[in-house]
Parts: C-alpha cells; sequence; structure tokens
C-alpha cells in the first residue's frame, strides 16, 4: 500500500511537471521551423492519406480569470467576421499545398468560444473546409459549445455541416466558486444547451469539469460531480487547474489563499473519479472518464489509445493540421506553431503565406521518448517488445532505464521481460515517472501542479 507520506516522499504535492500533451513540450519548440518547412511536410503526407483538423478562434464574450488558453475578448461580432475571412484565406493556403484525396478523420472548433460565430458563419467556415479536404469514413466533427453562448440556429447550423460530438465545459457548479474564478454558467443553462444538442442527433458529448478551484471542497465537488451526471455525457475530463498567474495574467484575480492544498487537491480528484467509477465509467489514462462503448474506451481496450493537445483521443491519424492563431501541428517529422499573436497570424496569412513561427523537428530519441511517455500516460505500461520493434533499443538497454526510473520511485513500479507497469495505487504519479523518460530540461517558464 502506498502512502500519503511516501507520494510526499517522492514529489506528488509540490513538483511541477508538464502535462505531456506533446513530446518534447512547446516550450522547448524553437525557431527551426518555418513557413517553408511547414509546407515541405503538408507536401509530404502521402496523396489519398487521413488527417485530423483543428480550427482555433481565440475570441471569447468575456475572459473567464481560471482560463490560461491564449484567447482575447469582444463584445462586437466585427472582429471575429475578419478573423473568418483569415481563417477562410488560411484554408485556401492550405489547399493549394495538400497533396490530391487527402480526406478528415477529425475535425475540431476550438477556442476561445467557436460558438460565438453566427449560424452564416459557422456555414460559411465549415463550407471553406469542406472544399479543402472532405470527410472521411467514421469521422468526427466537434466543437466546444458555450452553454452561455448558443442558440438554435447555430445548433442546426452546426448539426446541418456533421457535428457529431459537442464538449461543454462545467468546471463547477457551485455559484461561489463560479463568481471567484469569473465563470457565471448555471446548472439550468447548461442542461438547456445539453438537451438542444441531444435533440439534433449528435451521438457524443464531452464534459470538462475541474478539480482544485478556490473554495473547493468534497462537498461541493460531489454536488457538481452528481449534477454533470445527471446530464449524462459520453466522455469527461477532470483537470486539475492549474494555477499559473505568472503565465496567465488574469488569474491574478483568484485568491491564491483559497485555493486547496495539494493534498486537498488529491482528495477532490479521488472523490470525483470514484463518483465517475460509481456511475459504471470507464477510467482513461490520468484524467479521463468514458461510458462503455464510446471511442475512447474501445482504444484503451485495443491498444489504440493516443494523446495529444485536446487530451486522450481515439485518433490514429499521424498528422494533426491547426489552423488560426497559435495551433499547433503535428507531423511524423514534428511540431509546427502558428504565430501566437493573432495580429502577427493575420499579417502574414494576408501576405499568402503561413505564419509558423516556430516548432520542433523530431531528432536523436524524441520519438522513442515520445513513445515511452505517451504509453504511460494512456496505459500505465510500456511494452518491451513494442518498443524495441519500433525503435532502435535493445532489450538490456530498455530495461535499464526501466530500473533507473524505478530507483527513483522507490521500487514502486512494477518491471518484468514484457515491460513496465504502474500499478494502481502508484497512478497519480504518472506525470512525475514520465519526466524521468524526458531527456530535456524543465521549463523555466513553470508547470502545473504534478497533482
Amino acid at each position: 500500500m502506498v502512502t500519503r507520506t511516501q507520494l510526499a516522499k517522492l514529489g506528488l504535492f509540490d513538483a511541477r511537471v508538464p502535462r505531456y500533451t506533446s513530446y518534447p513540450t512547446a516550450p522547448h519548440f524553437s525557431d527551426q521551423v518555418n513557413g517553408a518547412l511547414f509546407q515541405k511536410w503538408i507536401r509530404a503526407i502521402p496523396a489519398g492519406g487521413e488527417i485530423s483538423l483543428y480550427v482555433h478562434v481565440p475570441f471569447c464574450r468575456r475572459l473567464c480569470w481560471f482560463c490560461a488558453c491564449r484567447t482575447q475578448g469582444t463584445q462586437s461580432a466585427a472582429p471575429v467576421a475578419a478573423y473568418l475571412e483569415v481563417l477562410k484565406a488560411e484554408l485556401k493556403l492550405l489547399a493549394d499545398t495538400l497533396p490530391e484525396g487527402v480526406t478528415l478523420s477529425r475535425l475540431h472548433w476550438g477556442g476561445g468560444t467557436p460558438t460565438l460565430l453566427t449560424a452564416e458563419m459557422m456555414t460559411d467556415l465549415a463550407e471553406a473546409i469542406a472544399e479543402v479536404a472532405p470527410f472521411g469514413p467514421n469521422a468526427e466533427f466537434s466543437v466546444e459549445i458555450d452553454p452561455n453562448e448558443i442558440d438554435g440556429a447555430r445548433l442546426d447550423a452546426l448539426a446541418a455541416a456533421g457535428m457529431n460530438r459537442a464538449s461543454i465545459g462545467v468546471q463547477d457548479f457551485d455559484d461561489q466558486i463560479q463568481q471567484t474564478i469569473g465563470r457565471i454558467q448555471g446548472y439550468d443553462v447548461t442542461r438547456k444547451a445539453v438537451e438542444m444538442i441531444r435533440d439534433r442527433g449528435v451521438h457524443s458529448l464531452n464534459a470538462d469539469i475541474l478539480y482544485g478551484l478556490p473554495h473547493q471542497s468534497k462537498a461541493r465537488i460531489t454536488e457538481s460531480v452528481q449534477k454533470l451526471l445527471s446530464l449524462n455525457p459520453d466522455r469527461v475530463a477532470l483537470y486539475g487547474y492549474a494555477h499559473v498567474p505568472w503565465m496567465a495574467k488574469r488569474q491574478q484575480m483568484i485568491p491564491s489563499d483559497a485555493l486547496p492544498t495539494p493534498e486537498e487537491r488529491l482528495a477532490l480528484f479521488e472523490t470525483a473519479r470514484r463518483l465517475f467509477l460509481w456511475d459504471n465509467y470507464t477510467e482513461i489514462g490520468i484524467d479521463h472518464f468514458a461510458v462503455k462503448g464510446d471511442g475512447l474506451d474501445v482504444a484503451l481496450r485495443n491498444g489504440t489509445l493516443r494523446r495529444n493537445f485536446q487530451g486522450y483521443t481515439d485518433d490514429t491519424s499521424d498528422v494533426l493540421i491547426g489552423l488560426g492563431a497559435s495551433s499547433i501541428s503535428r507531423f511524423p517529422q514534428g511540431y509546427a506553431q502558428n504565430a501566437p499573436a493573432t495580429s502577427v497570424h493575420t499579417g502574414a496569412i494576408r501576405e499568402g503565406r503561413f505564419s509558423t513561427s516556430r516548432g520542433h523537428v523530431f531528432k536523436g530519441e524524441d520519438m522513442l521518448r515520445a513513445r515511452l511517455i505517451e504509453a504511460l500516460m494512456c496505459d500505465f505500461r510500456i511494452d518491451a517488445a513494442e518498443i524495441c520493434d519500433s525503435f532502435d533499443i535493445s532489450q538490456r538497454g530498455l530495461r535499464e532505464m526501466f530500473d533507473q526510473v524505478n530507483r527513483a520511485f522507490e521500487g514502486l513500479l512494477q518491471i518484468t521481460e514484457d515491460g513496465l507497469f504502474v500499478p494502481p495505487e502508484v497512478r497519480p504519479l504518472t506525470r512525475l515517472i514520465a519526466r524521468h523518460f524526458d531527456a530535456y530540461e524543465l521549463s523555466k517558464a513553470g508547470h502545473s501542479s504534478a497533482i
């Protein structure tokens, strides 16, 4: 049995480590990747191949204080309309670069608040995307929906465009917590949005909820999770709130003395986790849950679960192209990120070029270590045979790597000829374990709490 004392000794309650939605992580990107290399990587996609597409809309009607995403507030439709024209121009650049016959396995609109677009804008954007690449078989089209910023007309437009997965942010339903984090979204507003989504035949609903928020207690998170469960989401992301006011200035509005301690954060997570498991959800990786038969549940059982910038996914495409300011693309060759500032991104697109400003070219052991970390984050185990068959490493070399990591965790990991396994009671340490497979220095910019 692993005790709280052991978890504390191993750093769970005071370490800050990456979430490992990429490897290497974004702070290690550099200007070695530019628009010309980005185009080269796009042209290298096999003709008739399959890609995923992410479209970033950075605008919000209001800026929530807890959020650390790259967003900007607007009370007018004019900036959104202008940005839509930039997205369409960027799509045209992509269409001119993509090889013939490429199809979409996944399409995701994120933000920001994509539902700030009017119904007409949504249709316009969807049609522009369809001209670049059609949906492939079993494709998924998901949209992040703000319950405060949606209506029937916009949902009709999204459904007509093929949206079959919707994602809503809940964070917490408690009134005091909502006031403290600057996110007012009542249960009734959320329930109405969910009903409208379901009424339009959208087969899958994702929801995000946070633990570690100010004033949060086990009783309060229990009530919020139970309210969320009444909406019957198909997938839930139970994210730890990352309080990084030195990076996200708006978080300075949140009183740090109202935040739970790291030990209390673990108790909040375990409280919510038990509720999802009691409701018969499958536990997916470190912070997701899915109903039986959902794509994530199937991928977990099939060994095809993956992790990317949106969290856990069952998408097996090895190319993800990000459009819009700050979006990140992933290719077999590396990562490419668009200019973070909307003005810089817009200027590049209007000049007829991609705004790629930085990224990373895979080299050395990057791909090996990326897979080791992904396997840990997805499956809590590393299959030695898979790794040795896929990468230039011997069984002996891999075993030495495993033994070195296990020594750092006082022998709590299970190591056999088959590979490495993280026992259930050790899984709160997964991100810390993954850090030991990371060959890069920890970013000075800082990361979120290990719990």
